[in-house]
């Protein structure tokens, strides 16, 4: 029996992840960016993650907690997203620092857009921690769009026009896309609403009472639900935004969308399938998952062959990414499902030291352009070894738990019975790597290329020439983490077990 300390406790955890950066915005609004705050949204990145560990200690050895009302709710699953989102944060903050100084030691920032850059990265993981703590669709959906709003200030930060029509492209999809969620949403309440046990688009409550739902609204529903959050994950159709909004976002918020936005929207999808299987069966979510997917990784490859930006390249990457996450949940079973939350984790630790790095790239040679990259091996080694390094994890090249998250999914999509679309997609993932080793190998290789375009803003200078360790050792922290994930998931492998039976509907 749970002593009220220990209650206390378990409350405080809960509620961390969102009070803790909420916390951090408004500092940040009120002293601004200064040495005392420089290392303040790190902290609070920091908290979360500590937050998600213990939030995973006590959901392993208790089960899941409620909280707020029952508002708030943690299982093995959100529990396990809360570790995704702090780790990535914590990554993303701490190298953040030294990428601000750089850009207004360049004229291209000032201490003001620094703080406003901060408050509103700060802002980002509170939503994103709501949306995975939420007991409630409707609470998801309003989490979900509010990430919306405040990263398309973020995406916008450079007000260049090209950054600038990021940024409503950006606003104008994601806007179509939770309009439908925002629809199936209402659709699936009505369904609800006409049993004898009305759920009120709580999580559990749907999935309990889901075999009384009307089967003909619930596809519905779910066809709209599973369409709209997909949006935010960057499946096709609605993907258009995505390689837009993450090639002109500052490095640190790239990594941020790519490592966990897209993440966290998945998750909304996974909670969804639960919901959709119990009344529809796995049939009808296994089909839309498996149209999806095929078709983003169709349109990651072809627009990846040719492409010549390195961070609109990593953008089109993270879209084969999350095609092999819905290729994994389409297969459904336990194996399947766990792989695909490791891969989460993996793509995220991956992506956030690939984009880190493009953004220090930029800084040193001015150009987002592969071709103007050159030789980056004999300028900056360290730089380069990280970057090689984070291709080969990114490409699921063992040690790093990529190889184990695709190997699983590839296995368990054969064994589901899904093999044509299982060997599609793994002929359309050797194109992708044939095509990324190629571009950076074009990048660290050769003699080092000089920077290409000047430092913008009245008497500015160049950007260092060295990268700072404040930025490196987070990168290598983050790629060591990778490799141990695929060597040893250790404690992880609970969590996972345990997030996986609630996906499968066997807890």
């Amino acid at each position: 029996m749970a002593t009220p300390l220990t209650t206390l406790l378990t409350t405080v955890l809960m509620v961390g992840p969102v009070a803790l950066p909420g916390i951090g915005a408004v500092l940040y609004g009120l002293l601004g960016w200064r040495p005392d705050t420089t290392w303040l949204g790190t902290v609070c990145a920091a908290g979360i993650l500590v937050c998600g560990i213990g939030l995973g200690i006590v959901v392993a050895a208790d089960g899941p907690h409620i909280a707020a009302g029952g508002l708030v709710r943690v299982d093995a699953l959100s529990a396990f997203m809360i570790i995704v989102i702090g780790a990535i944060g914590l990554l993303a903050t701490a190298a953040s620092p030294a990428f601000l100084q750089a850009e207004i030691h360049s004229g291209r920032a000032t201490a003001r857009t620094a703080a406003r850059h901060s408050l509103l990265v700060q802002s980002f993981l509170a939503a994103m921690a709501l949306a995975v703590l939420a007991a409630n669709l409707g609470v998801v959906w309003v989490a979900v769009e509010a990430t919306t709003i405040v990263t398309a200030f973020l995406v916008g930060q450079g007000r260049s026009r090209a950054s600038v029509e990021a940024a409503w492209k950006y606003v104008v999809i994601c806007s179509v896309g939770i309009a439908l969620a925002f629809l199936g949403m209402i659709l699936l309440n009505y369904a609800s609403e006409q049993t004898l046990a009305p759920a009120e688009l709580d999580w559990v409550r749907l999935a309990a009472g889901a075999a009384d739902l009307d089967p003909g609204v619930t596809r519905i529903a779910v066809a709209l639900l599973v369409v709209g959050f997909g949006t935010k994950v960057g499946l096709a159709p609605l993907h258009a935004w995505l390689p837009d909004a993450h090639s002109q976002a500052p490095a640190p918020v790239s990594a941020l969308m790519s490592g966990v936005l897209l993440s966290v929207a998945f998750y909304a999808i996974l909670r969804v399938k639960v919901i959709a299987d119990a009344a529809l069966g796995a049939g009808f979510v296994r089909a839309l998952l498996l149209v999806m997917a095929l078709a983003t990784l169709a349109v990651a490859t072809s627009l990846l062959l040719a492409q010549r930006d390195y961070k609109r390249m990593l953008a089109y990457h993270s879209m084969e990414h999350m095609g092999l996450l819905a290729l994994g949940t389409a297969a459904g079973s336990r194996v399947a499902v766990a792989a695909v939350l490791l891969h989460i984790l993996g793509h995220g630790l991956a992506k956030a030291v690939l984009f880190l790095s493009s953004g220090r790239i930029l800084q040193l040679t001015g150009s987002r352009l592969v071709s103007n990259v050159r030789g980056l091996a004999a300028r900056e080694p360290v730089l380069a070894g990280l970057v090689g390094l984070g291709v080969l994890a990114l490409l699921g090249f063992p040690p790093f738990s990529l190889f184990a998250s695709e190997l699983g999914i590839f296995t368990a999509g054969y064994a589901a019975g899904t093999g044509w679309a299982t060997s599609v997609a793994l002929v359309l993932v050797l194109v992708i790597t044939a095509a990324l080793l190629g571009h950076a190998g074009h990048m660290l290789l050769g003699d080092p290329s000089p920077a290409v375009v000047p430092a913008q803003g009245p008497g500015a200078a160049t950007a260092p020439d060295r990268t700072a360790r404040s930025t490196t050792v987070p990168l290598a922290v983050g790629l060591a983490v990778c490799a141990v994930l695929g060597v040893a998931a250790g404690p992880l492998l609970h969590l996972l077990s345990l997030a996986a039976d609630i996906l499968t509907g066997t807890s």
